[in-house]
């Protein structure tokens, strides 16, 4: 499975190929098989509002064949307090099929039992360079997750395979939950081959890297998951 990652933390400046309302979201997911994405202000601030958060799903669950997955961030930076990030959830409309919960973040537990509660799957982030690995490996609700998005924050080309290897071997059997691996920028690509070679989820997208293979600037995201299903084919084919 490789997961369409559409805008993430990115912002205008990034250029106009980075969805950031729910209409170009949704034009963005046409062709997803699984979709995460970070809705946004008309400023384009991420936001958990249900008011911010209810027309993203709307649009682009329009879009998308039903069976596909659409899922959420519940990034501290979106909402500092976890209280009120737990409040966030519970005042939700509409809800996402999955949200991710980044386990090294306070309150990371409240969150992830709250989306458990209104029957959310959530995808346990966990952090290279952080402690989110041992955090997550004492949680009770580790075996509860839909799956572990094992995210490389490494950005260089020459060091994130490594930093990759790392966390996998940090998280271990992990609950025996599936492991989603991904990197970001300069770490992207190689990362996305690495699970490719090891046979694990991945996912690519405007909010991980801006830029395809060889460099050359993306023109969307449906180019850069087409460009993703072929590397990764390629890393299958070579291990």
């Amino acid at each position: 499975m490789i997961q369409a990652c559409l805008n993430g933390a990115r912002a205008a400046d990034d250029g106009a190929v980075v969805p950031l309302s729910p209409q170009a979201l949704a034009a963005s997911a046409a062709e997803a098989t699984d979709v995460h994405v970070h809705p946004k202000t008309p400023c384009g601030q991420d936001s958990l509002s249900p008011r911010v958060l209810a027309p993203a799903l709307k649009a682009i669950r329009a879009r998308v064949p039903v069976p596909v997955p659409v899922g959420v961030t519940t990034g501290a930076w979106a909402e500092p307090d976890p209280e009120a990030r737990v409040a966030r959830i519970r005042s939700w409309t509409v809800l996402p099929d999955h949200a991710s919960v980044n386990w090294h973040e306070p309150g990371a537990e409240k969150v992830a039992a709250a989306l458990l509660e209104r029957g959310v799957g959530v995808e346990a982030g966990i952090w290279s360079g952080t402690d989110g690995a041992a955090r997550f490996a004492a949680s009770p609700l580790g075996p509860r997750v839909l799956r572990v998005l094992a995210e490389v924050t490494d950005t260089a080309a020459a060091t994130a395979v490594q930093s990759a290897r790392a966390l996998l071997a940090d998280l271990g059997p992990a609950f025996a939950r599936p492991v989603l691996l991904h990197g970001e920028d300069g770490g992207a690509w190689p990362v996305l081959r690495l699970a490719g070679r090891l046979g694990l989820a991945t996912r690519i997208g405007l909010e991980d890297t801006l830029l395809l293979p060889d460099g050359a600037r993306a023109g969307s995201n449906a180019q850069l998951v087409a460009t993703g299903l072929v590397q990764y084919g390629r890393a299958q084919r070579s291990s």
